[in-house]
């Protein structure tokens, strides 16, 4: 099956207020052509799940310079000046989770878990509001899934049905997301034909891949 189409037809199923999970590690491995897409069609008030805000000028981290964002869902922000100059002036809502609890909740989700246990947090301000569970005499907080409307990931290689094969810290959250959210679109670095990538190097199968943007870097 041939799921690719182009860029603007991909960011035509986003809407105004969607929640969007970003791939990516930085700027290593993010959607840079679909990240486009989204500022030239002017989408905006968007809930972003991501590792990191990147940098201003680069990457996810445009959708906050341009005020394209009215919720960050991230482990980390500071490489990103305006994440935090809005977030201090009460302009963009930042939601901060640790990184591994960050990928665990998404895998959650991605598996149809109802949550995941975790020490990481306890005794900070991380807790607050949280549910808390001991389990043989240590304490564990209740982090629920996190789900997104869509999930916009990147693919080092990509055939026309979907299958991706990542490179370096390009899988660190990519191949994640692929499962949580309701519409997934990969941007392919080098898109390739069905049966270039061996069965073998397949990091995630096309099922789970709704719609495949063309290569190019």
């Amino acid at each position: 099956m041939n799921k690719v189409i182009t860029v603007m037809d991909a960011i035509s199923h986003i809407k105004d207020g969607a929640t969007i999970m970003m791939g990516g590690f930085g700027i290593v491995g993010e959607p840079h052509k679909l990240i486009d897409g989204i500022l030239e069609a002017g989408i905006k008030d968007l809930t972003i799940i991501t590792t990191d805000t990147a940098w201003e000028d680069k990457g996810s981290g445009r959708l906050v310079t341009e005020r394209r964002c009215k919720k960050v869902i991230a482990s980390h922000i500071g490489t990103n000046k305006q994440s935090g100059i809005q977030m201090n002036a009460g302009e963009l809502e930042v939601e901060l989770i640790p990184q591994g609890t960050l990928i665990e909740c998404i895998r959650a989700s991605a598996y149809g878990l109802g949550g995941i246990l975790t020490p990481t947090g306890i005794g900070t301000a991380v807790e607050e509001g949280k549910q808390k569970i001991n389990v043989d005499g240590k304490d564990f907080l209740i982090e629920k899934p996190l789900r997104a409307d869509f999930a916009l990931i990147f693919g080092a290689k990509v055939d026309r049905s979907g299958n991706i094969t990542y490179k370096g810290v390009g899988m660190n959250s990519n191949h994640v997301m692929a499962g949580a959210a309701n519409m997934t679109i990969v941007e392919a670095g080098e898109l390739v034909d069905i049966g270039d990538i061996h069965p073998n190097h397949v990091n995630t199968p096309g099922i789970f891949i709704d719609y495949v943007v063309g290569g190019g870097k």
